[in-house]
Order: structure tokens, then C-alpha cells, then sequence
């Protein structure tokens, strides 16, 4: 098995603490204290007398107790591991450690437990301990910040100054540190604070965090510390972490009332932090700017559905720092464990670790977080354990930024090459989206060793929410089902049945203890025709048939489901506007709408913040079934939820050191293995007469890139420019550069896939057609003229007709200028070798420009870094295509929007066929044990 990025532990990141169950150390207090002859009239006396009479800290053979010395690392995790109960030994051993040395069991501790700041393999256990990497360690363990400890340390010693990092500390001074930091000591558990704060460590047992300003207190049973989340000064079931999760969501579910669960099923809008990117927040109803905020206050909107709605599912976009986004999720925490019954807030993602393109690498390189290939890069891979990887370093710093579900993985056959979300999928091939959508669940739910709860979940777990059910790929005419004009998918070549594996055989079977996916999102579309029970045409969420008798009956599925976001909303006036998706279900009201939604066995809904509908969802249930059917229904759902919380730790501690957050994400050793990932993901399609890898010191030319004028989904227009498409910068490392071909040895094009629109244009529909238009992977102009004469769906109540063919109309590529950039640089260069760089998001008709290029690579996002690595030999292509490059756009057109591999495929100048799996490194094409495995 490869070598893994180790896990930092969970108590750098969504605890400021950490305990795992591990046996039980004795604390008890010595009746018979005894004092040292050398800490008499010392000034650290009280401590050492408190701590050694504990059995935190011992004395030598000879009486005395040395306090002036320096504290010696082996000792400092000693004491660590005896205070918090520390007992399970990490694997492997210590270069500079003997295996019968009396520390090296406690460096072992120390390690497993994820504190210990380890050189390489070395551990110094007799290095004197220096202030710096002291304060570091204490951080971990116990919420506070470096400098709050080592402001602690110069109070405690009355320096003039906080110690330097190199300074060292004596024995004393951490003894009164460690006195500093604890404010209760019980037998079982002791407490500390760290500014609003407090944390209390059960030994053997689970450690809680909560606010000193929410209401919320500790309640003690059987010698151990349990938080008071109700208020009601005892302990109920769903406060007592002894229990599991399911016990403890069943407790709390029948205590709350239909409000508190209508809020829990919610999910919010999207909320950038600071708020203003999605709708401009108001803060004490003024904007951000004009308000004074921080950037990790809560908006006004924010407080609003916490507290009126009692959401508790918080979609999270854009956030500025990971500093912020740590300070932002304590405020949200702080805020909601007062209210009710003290649910803590499950904060969610879209993926967050696509590239910037221009950035350098290196490999003390940090950043806001670590840049991996989007998810078609990792399918280029053709490695699992590479996917396994990243989702094992991408739960740790979703939970260091407070985010604890992922709305990931898109786990849809993208068997439509026209789609707009293919780059977001592992590819058209089912066995392969399998294999991933697996690795990429586990690495995302599982926790170990000290970071484990129970079942594999724990602090380092993030529920992973699949997407989309029952797959979104196969969209009539590659249309996308944000919009109305693409709501279809359809199933020419009846291959419904197959974009059911990548769930069935792959998220709900996992290779992890978590076993399955945690949660799944129904995906936009109507699945046309595919209700053969009921005979409804309505878009999935609201498909009793697609959830209630496939994804829970057939297949068992007993998590969450989500609906996509904005789905009980009103349409726009026209099919293009970005708005609500009730497909099918126009013509009930929003909250039948709900209703609809959650009779179909649905638990929650994406992007509503109101609980409103959801309460009169219930009260059209309790006329139809009653009081104790809908009663029953709500809390299901409700169990289902809560579960998600709970096993992901939340309810004991739902605060994040923000130290260890800024230590933790985009450090360098997780950037580093990002960045090997999109080294891997780089595809070599073609290199005629060997032109890559390019001669050393070669002067290269690369022409400058139009970049067409764009409109978002939210009409927001980014204009038209001329720009160099890679960092010159970086680019001047590995090569010469220069703006005359003629001087050159090599030219490069940068090109991106053809950009054709969404395959609806109003200026047809202003000109008299239905307003359908064809999608083109090709740049030059595509006339559709074996297009289907009718479409297989249609029918809208914006639309006054049903056929939305497009037969005979024609589009042209906005970006068409790539195209004539590498025919321009191909004649420029008069002979000359020319490499075309293609980024892509789809399959592309690849005839119009490879025979004018000597050698291709076509990346799916990575840094420009990345691509000189490859074209400079500095590290060999290994990526496959994880889809297929078609001949033209006749064969596009006549493929089944359902079946894979149903293309026939380009063949190059060299004759090679750019089918699935095809790539290609130095010595030609690659034949190894992944492509014996998908191949087709």
C-alpha cells in the first residue's frame, strides 16, 4: 500500500481537546502531601505540592525535585499522557528512541494521541523543552492559543517577557502552567478555559466543549462530566455520550417539537463568511461594510433562521481565512447551544479544493487550503487509493474550518459528453465512478485510532452526501437541470439500471466501518418515464417511486436525503431563469410542495431557511393520517439527522482552536500531496516524434489567449480581455521565453474546451424558434443536422409546445479563437514542435487541432506549476482519459444520452484511438494494471 499523508489528530481540529476511551489513570488526592526538600519557599511551591500529590509530575530517588531544571521532552508527554488519560501507543518506533527506553511507550502515546511535535522520525526525548514547541503542544491540548500559553508562561515565571521560542522551560514553570490552564479537577475529569470557552476532559471518556456566555452547565453522573444542553439540571439520554448514536437521536427526537424538527430540516441557503457574496448580508441591518462587523460576526439573516427557524444545517461558500471560518463556526456554536435543546450547528460544503492555476508550488508552500484536481482529474488517476487519500486529508481540514458534511461526491455517470457538470463527476464509466465514489466516502467518513468515536466515525469524520440520485447525466441533449430547459433526463438506450452502481455498489458499500454514505441528494431532474409504478413525469425528490420504493426499499437506504437546493420554490417567467425547480409539481402550493417531498421519503430541503413550510406540511399530513402518523414521519426523519450529528462528535464539542485551524489547513505536507495528485491527473494524448519532454534550457514561444466575454448564472458579466493563459513567472524557471516565433524552439498553446452555451439561446426564441439550440464540443460552427427532428421530452407550463429539437441549427464556440491560436502558432512556427496545453471540462472534438500539434496534455484543473513539471521531464505523465474523445459531433449527437462508451472515438496522426483509459507516457502508451482493470 503507497504511502499515506499521516492524520493530524482530531483535537487540532474540531475539538480544542481530544480524549479517546483508554483506561482510566488514578488521580486521587494524597492525603499525606508531601514537599520536596529544593521546592520549600520556592515560588512555584503550591503547584508542584498540587500536582505531584495528584501523580501528574514525580520528584527524583534522592527527595528532591529538581524544579529549576530544564523540563526534558520525554518527561512533558509523561505528564500529558498521565493527566489526560493517554493510552493507546501508536504503530512504528522513533529513530533516535531505544525500544526498552522508560519513555519510548509515552512518545508512542504521545504520537498516537496527535500532540507530539515530531522532527522526521526523530522525537528528542531528552531535547530540554522549549518554550515554543511547549506551547504548540499545550495548544493542541488544550484550546488555547501559542500566545495565550506563552503569555501564561512569562506570568507564571514573572519574566519581563513571554519567552522565545528557543527559550526553554523548567520543570517548575510547567508544572504552574498546567496549574494555569486547569480550573476544576475532579476525579474522573478536570476543566479548563480558553476565552468563552470551557473544556472539560473525561478521562477515559469523551471531552466537551461549550460557551461560558450560552446558559449551558455541567451535570455529573457516576463521577463523570456531562453537558446540561436542555438546562433542565439532569441528564437525559441524548446528553450522555456513554451512549451510541442512534440511542441518543431517538431520546432527543422525542423531545422535540414539531417546530424544532421542521428546523432540522432545513438547509440553508448559501452564506458566505464575511456575508455579502450571495445577496448582501446585513449586519444590525446595515450592509458589512457600512456596519463595523468582524468578518466572523453572524449576519442578521443568520441569527434569524438559528434562532426564529431553528435551522441547523448551515451551507457554507465562500470563507475569507480559515482564521475567520474558525472564529465564524464558534460564534454560530455559541449561539445555538442556548437555544432549545442545545443542537449544534452541522456546517456543510460544496467542494472547496480546486486549484489557482497561477499560485507556485514549492514544498514549504501553505495556503488557504490544499489544491487537488477537480473530481475528473481524480478519475484520471484511475486510483482509488489516491481518492481514499484525499478525502482523508480533505475531512481534516473541513472539520479544522468548522465544516463537518460535504455535499460531495458528484457520483453521476456523466454519459452525456455535453454536460455542463461533467468536470464534476469521476466520468461516464460506472465500475470506475464505483471504485472512486467508495474511496472518496471512506477517506471523508472514517476516523482512527484516538480521532475514532465509534464505527469508524469520529472528530476526523465529515459526512459525505452523494449526488445525485438516481445520477444527473444523461440530460436530454447534455442540458443541465438547473434550469427548466434541461429538467429531462432520459434513457434512449434503457440504461436506467446502471447509474445506480456508483451508489449501490460503491457509497453504500463501503471498504470503511462507516458503511455507508451518510447522506444523498436527489439530483434536479425528472427522470423521464422511469416511474413504471405510479406513471408520475416529476422531479426526482418528489418521486415516491425513486425514493421511497427504490432508494429505501429496494436498496435499504436508511440515511439522510437532501433535495437539491430551491426545489419548492416558484419557477421564473422563463425556462432560463435561474429560480425554483418544481418539476412537475407546479401546480401545487410551496407547502404541498413540501409535503410531497417528505411523504416521498424525503428528510430535508436544500436552500430553504424558513421552517413555515414545513409546519404546514405537517398540518396537510395530520388532516390526511392524523397526529401520530405525522408524528412519526417528523421524527424519522429526525433520527436520521441527528445521527449525522452526533457521530461526528458535535454534540460534546463543536468549538475549534483557532491555532491549530490556521495550522492545519493548506499545510504544506497536505498541499504537497495535492499537488502529486494533479501531477498524476495530467493526460498525454499525443507526442509525435518524442517533442516532450522539452530540451533543457529551451526557448519557448506561447501566444497570448482571448478570453471571450462571460455571463454567470447569476447574469453577473465578466468582460472580454487578451491575456498570457499561465503565470510567465513561473513558466521563465523552466524555459526560455520569447515573443517571436521565429526564435523559438518549441511553441505552446493554452487552450480551454470549446464554450458553446447551455443548448438554449433567447435569440432563438426571439426569432421565432423554440428557443432550443444544439451543444457543441467542437469550436468551429456545428450545424445539428442529425439531430433528433423530435425531442424525446418536453412539456413545461413556460413553454405553450412540447418538441424541443434543435435539428438543423447551428452554434459556434465563443472561444473559437483558441482553435485559430494553435493554427496560427503551427504555421508561426514553421516546423517547429507545437504542444497544445488543453484544460477541459468535457470530452472535446479534438480533429479541428491535433494534426497541427506535435504533442498534447489535457488537464481537468492544476497548476500552471504542474504542467512545467511534465512538459520539462521533471515528472512523467500517468493520467488516463476518463472519458472518451469523440471523432466529430455527428457521432455525439447520434450517441444514447444513458450509455456509456457508445462513441466512436478520434484517431490521431500517430494512430492512436482516444478512447477511454488511453493515455500516454514517455515510452508510449500506457498498458499497466489500471488499465487492464477499465479498459474497455
Amino acid at each position: 500500500m503507497k504511502k499515506r499523508v499521516r492524520l493530524v489528530s482530531g483535537m487540532f481540529l474540531s475539538m480544542g481537546l481530544v480524549l479517546s476511551s483508554m483506561s482510566q489513570v488514578a488521580l486521587a488526592e494524597n492525603a499525606n502531601l508531601k514537599v520536596f526538600a529544593d521546592v520549600k519557599g520556592h515560588w512555584a511551591s503550591e503547584s508542584i505540592v498540587k500536582w505531584t500529590s495528584r501523580g501528574m509530575i514525580n520528584g527524583y530517588a534522592n527527595g528532591m525535585f529538581k524544579p529549576d531544571e530544564d523540563m526534558k521532552i520525554a518527561e512533558f508527554v509523561t505528564i500529558m499522557n498521565r493527566l489526560f488519560g493517554f493510552a493507546k501507543k501508536s504503530d512504528g518506533s522513533f529513530s533516535d528512541v531505544k525500544a526498552n527506553a522508560w519513555y519510548a511507550d509515552e512518545l508512542l502515546k504521545a504520537k498516537e494521541a496527535g500532540y507530539l511535535e515530531i522532527e522526521g522520525n526523530e522525537a528528542n526525548p531528552k531535547q530540554s523543552l522549549q518554550a515554543g514547541k511547549a506551547a504548540t503542544m499545550l495548544s493542541k491540548l488544550f484550546g488555547k492559543s501559542k500566545s495565550e500559553i506563552l503569555e501564561i508562561a512569562k506570568n507564571v515565571a514573572s519574566r519581563s517577557s513571554s519567552p522565545s521560542d528557543d527559550d526553554t522551560l523548567s520543570r517548575a514553570e510547567v508544572v504552574a502552567i498546567i496549574d494555569k490552564l486547569i480550573i476544576g479537577f475532579n476525579e474522573k475529569w478536570f476543566e479548563s478555559v480558553s476565552g468563552t470557552t470551557r473544556y472539560v476532559v473525561n478521562k477515559g471518556g469523551a471531552t466537551l466543549g461549550y460557551s461560558t456566555d450560552s446558559g449551558v452547565t455541567i451535570v455529573e453522573k457516576e463521577g463523570y462530566a456531562f453537558k446540561d444542553l436542555n438546562q433542565n439540571g439532569s441528564l437525559d439520554a441524548y446528553e450522555d455520550w456513554r451512549l451510541n448514536a442512534d440511542e441518543r437521536a431517538k431520546n432527543l427526537a422525542s423531545q422535540m417539537t414539531v417546530e424544532l424538527i421542521a428546523g432540522l430540516m432545513l438547509y440553508s441557503s448559501h452564506q458566505s463568511v464575511p456575508g455579502g457574496t450571495f445577496g448582501g448580508s446585513t449586519y444590525n441591518g446595515k450592509s458589512y461594510k457600512e456596519s463595523g462587523a468582524k468578518p466572523w460576526d453572524l449576519s442578521d439573516d443568520q441569527k434569524s433562521f438559528l434562532t426564529k427557524d431553528s435551522l441547523r444545517h448551515v451551507l457554507v461558500t465562500t470563507l475569507e481565512s480559515p482564521e475567520i471560518a474558525a472564529r465564524w463556526n464558534n460564534n454560530v456554536q455559541a449561539l445555538v447551544e442556548g437555544e432549545g435543546l442545545g443542537i449544534p450547528a452541522n456546517n456543510s460544503s460544496d467542494p472547496r479544493h480546486t486549484t489557482v492555476a497561477s499560485t507556485e508550488y514549492n514544498a514549504g508552500a501553505g495556503g488557504k487550503i490544499s489544491m487537488w484536481p477537480e473530481t475528473l482529474g481524480l478519475a484520471a488517476t484511475f486510483d482509488p487509493e489516491l481518492t481514499l487519500e484525499f478525502g482523508e486529508i480533505a475531512a481534516q481540514e473541513y472539520r479544522a474550518l468548522g465544516i463537518s458534511t460535504a455535499l460531495s461526491p458528484q457520483i453521476d455517470m456523466a454519459t452525456d459528453p455535453r454536460w455542463s457538470r461533467f468536470n464534476g463527476t469521476f466520468g461516464e464509466d460506472s465500475l470506475l465512478s464505483t471504485d472512486m465514489a467508495r474511496a472518496y466516502v471512506d477517506g471523508f467518513q472514517t476516523s482512527k485510532g484516538s480521532n475514532e468515536i465509534a464505527g469508524g466515525w469520529g472528530y476526523t469524520s465529515v459526512n459525505a452526501m452523494v449526488k445525485h440520485w438516481p445520477g444527473g447525466g444523461s440530460g436530454e441533449g447534455g442540458r443541465d437541470a438547473h434550469f427548466s430547459y434541461g429538467k429531462f433526463a432520459v434513457y434512449p438506450g434503457n440504461n436506467f439500471e446502471e447509474h445506480l452502481l456508483p451508489f449501490v455498489n460503491g457509497a453504500f458499500k463501503l471498504n470503511g466501518e462507516t458503511g455507508s454514505a451518510s447522506a444523498v441528494m436527489p439530483y434536479y431532474t425528472i427522470s423521464y418515464d422511469q416511474d413504471k409504478k405510479n406513471g408520475e413525469n416529476v422531479g426526482n425528490s418528489y418521486s415516491s417511486y425513486i425514493i421511497n420504493d427504490l432508494l429505501r426499499t429496494k436498496y435499504g437506504y436508511d440515511g439522510v436525503v437532501t433535495t437539491d437546493w430551491g426545489i419548492t420554490d416558484d419557477s421564473g417567467p422563463t425556462v432560463d431563469t435561474f429560480s425554483g425547480r418544481p418539476f412537475g409539481v407546479d401546480e401545487l402550493t410551496v407547502a404541498e410542495r413540501h409535503y410531497k417531498v417528505i411523504m416521498s421519503g424525503v428528510d430535508q430541503f436544500g436552500g430553504n431557511n424558513e421552517a413555515g413550510p414545513v409546519i404546514e406540511a405537517y398540518k396537510i399530513g395530520v388532516e390526511e393520517h392524523g397526529e401520530a402518523f405525522m408524528r412519526n414521519r417528523f421524527e424519522q426523519s429526525a433520527v436520521r439527522l441527528l445521527k449525522n450529528i452526533f457521530r461526528v462528535g458535535l454534540f460534546e464539542n463543536a468549538y475549534l482552536n483557532v491555532d491549530e485551524t490556521v495550522a492545519t489547513v493548506g499545510n504544506p505536507e497536505f498541499m504537497e500531496a495535492g499537488y502529486e495528485a494533479q501531477l498524476k491527473s495530467i493526460v498525454m494524448l499525443k507526442n509525435k516524434d518524442q517533442a516532450l519532454p522539452l530540451k533543457d534550457k529551451a526557448t519557448v514561444y506561447i501566444p497570448k489567449k482571448f478570453y471571450p466575454e462571460t455571463v454567470g448564472w447569476f447574469n453577473n458579466v465578466t468582460p472580454s480581455k487578451v491575456d498570457y493563459p499561465v503565470n510567465m513567472e513561473i513558466v521563465k524557471k523552466y524555459f526560455n521565453v520569447t515573443d517571436k516565433p521565429e526564435e523559438a524552439d518549441y511553441g505552446i498553446v493554452f487552450i480551454d474546451n470549446p464554450q458553446t452555451g447551455t443548448g438554449y439561446n433567447k435569440a432563438d426564441l426571439a426569432a421565432g424558434g423554440n428557443g432550443y439550440v444544439p451543444i457543441s464540443l467542437q469550436y468551429g460552427t456545428y450545424k445539428a443536422t442529425q439531430a433528433r427532428a423530435t425531442s424525446i421530452a418536453g412539456g413545461d407550463p413556460l413553454e405553450d409546445f412540447t418538441n424541443r429539437t434543435y435539428l438543423n441549427k447551428s452554434v459556434t464556440a465563443s472561444n473559437i479563437k483558441d482553435l485559430e491560436s494553435v493554427l496560427e502558432t503551427k504555421k508561426a512556427m514553421n516546423g517547429k514542435p507545437v504542444i497544445v496545453s488543453l484544460l477541459t471540462d468535457n470530452p472535446v472534438v479534438v480533429k479541428e487541432f491535433e494534426s497541427s500539434a506535435d504533442a498534447i496534455l489535457v488537464n481537468f484543473g492544476v497548476q500552471d506549476q504542474a504542467l512545467m513539471d511534465i512538459m520539462s521531464g521533471n515528472r512523467e505523465p500517468s493520467g488516463l482519459l476518463p472519458m472518451q474523445m469523440p471523432k466529430d459531433m455527428e457521432t455525439v449527437e447520434k450517441q444514447f444520452e444513458d450509455v456509456p462508451h457508445d462513441m466512436e472515438v478520434h484517431v490521431d496522426s500517430e494512430g492512436n484511438a482516444y478512447n477511454f483509459a488511453f493515455g500516454m507516457n514517455w515510452k508510449g502508451v500506457i498498458q499497466d494494471s489500471r488499465t487492464a482493470k477499465y479498459a474497455k
